[in-house]
C-alpha cells in the first residue's frame, strides 16, 4: 500500500518575499544616500514643505532622515529586525506619502492642471517626477512593508527578530 506523499510547500512566495524585502532595502539605500550626498538640495527640498520652521529642527532632519534611511535599507538587505525596520520605513513612508499628496493637490489647484500633469521634486531622492506615479510607488513600497511586518521575508535573514522568541 502507497503512503501518500507529505505536500510539499511552493518555494515561490519565499523567493518573492525576500526580493521584495531586498528591492525595499534596495530603494531606501539609493534615496537616502541619494538625499545624503546632497544635504543642502534635501534640506530646501524639505523647507519648501512649510511643516518645520525651526532652523536646527531644519537642519537635524536633512542630515539624520537620509542616514536612517540608508540603515534600514541595510537592516533589510541583510536580514536583521525584518519586522522593526520594515515597521520605520512604513512609518516614514505614510505621511511623507500624505504629505506629498496634499503638496500636489495644492499645485493643481494653483495651476489648474489635472493631478497626473503636476510634476515636483518632492525631496524623496529621485529627483523631479509626476506625482500620480510617486503616489502608486510608495503606496507599493508600503503595501511591501506591511507585508514584511506580517511575517514574510525571513528566508537568507541574519536575524529576523531582535527578541528570543519565535512566532
Amino acid at each position: 500500500m502507497m503512503t501518500p506523499e507529505p505536500s510539499r510547500k511552493s518555494p515561490v512566495p519565499d523567493i518573492v518575499a525576500v526580493l521584495a524585502r531586498w528591492l525595499l532595502g534596495a530603494v531606501f539605500i539609493y534615496m537616502g544616500l541619494n538625499k545624503a550626498l546632497h544635504p543642502v538640495e534635501f534640506l530646501k527640498l524639505v523647507r519648501q514643505y512649510d511643516l518645520v520652521t525651526n532652523p536646527f529642527l531644519l537642519n537635524s532632519i536633512a542630515a539624520i532622515l537620509p542616514w536612517f534611511e540608508v540603515f534600514c535599507g541595510l537592516l533589510l538587505l541583510a536580514g536583521v529586525a525584518v519586522r522593526g525596520s520594515a515597521l520605520m520605513l512604513a512609518a516614514m513612508l505614510i505621511p511623507f506619502t500624505l504629505i506629498v499628496l496634499r503638496r500636489a493637490l495644492v499645485i493643481a489647484a494653483a495651476q489648474a492642471i489635472p493631478f497626473c500633469a503636476v510634476k515636483f521634486d518632492c525631496g524623496c531622492g529621485s529627483g523631479e517626477v509626476l506625482i500620480c506615479h510617486k503616489l502608486v510607488e510608495n503606496c507599493l513600497l508600503i503595501f511591501i512593508s506591511a507585508w514584511l511586518m506580517a511575517g514574510r521575508g525571513r528566508q537568507l535573514c541574519l536575524r529576523f527578530n531582535l527578541l528570543n522568541y519565535e512566532q
